[in-house]
C-alpha cells in the first residue's frame, strides 16, 4: 500500500506542480494583458486629448469667414484708395492740359506778334 500511496502522492505532487505552473503562466499572461491594456488606455487618452485640441468645423468656418471678411475689407480700402488716386491723377492731368494749352496759346500769340511788322513811328 505504501507503493500505491507513494504513486498517488507523486501524481498529486505532479498535479500540484502543474497547477502552480499554470497559475504562474496565467498570472504572467494577466500581467502582460494588464500592461497592454494600460498602454492602449494611455493611447486612447492621448488621442482623445488631441481630438479635444482640434478645432471644430464650425470654429474653422468661423475663422475662415473672419479672415475672408478682413481680407475683403482690406481689398475694398485699397481699391478705394487707388480709385481716389486715379481721380486725383485725372484732375492733375486735366489741369496740366489746360495750363499747357494756355502756354501754347501764349507762344502762338508771341509768334504772331513777331510776324507783325513794326511801324517806324510806333517805337
Amino acid at each position: 500500500m505504501r507503493f500505491l500511496k507513494s504513486a498517488d502522492e507523486r501524481e498529486i505532487a505532479s498535479l500540484r506542480k502543474s497547477v502552480v505552473d499554470l497559475e504562474r503562466r496565467l498570472a504572467n499572461q494577466e500581467g502582460l494583458h494588464d500592461n497592454r491594456l494600460n498602454q492602449l488606455e494611455a493611447k486612447v487618452s492621448e488621442h482623445e486629448q488631441r481630438l479635444n485640441d482640434v478645432p471644430s468645423t464650425s470654429q474653422i468656418v468661423s475663422a475662415m469667414e473672419a479672415l475672408l471678411s478682413k481680407t475683403m475689407t482690406s481689398l475694398d480700402a485699397r481699391l478705394s484708395a487707388q480709385a481716389n488716386s486715379i481721380e486725383v491723377l485725372k484732375s492733375t492731368v486735366s489741369q496740366t492740359d489746360e495750363l499747357l494749352e494756355k502756354v501754347l496759346e501764349s507762344i502762338d500769340r508771341l509768334k504772331e506778334d513777331e510776324n507783325v511788322p513794326v511801324l517806324a513811328g510806333s517805337r
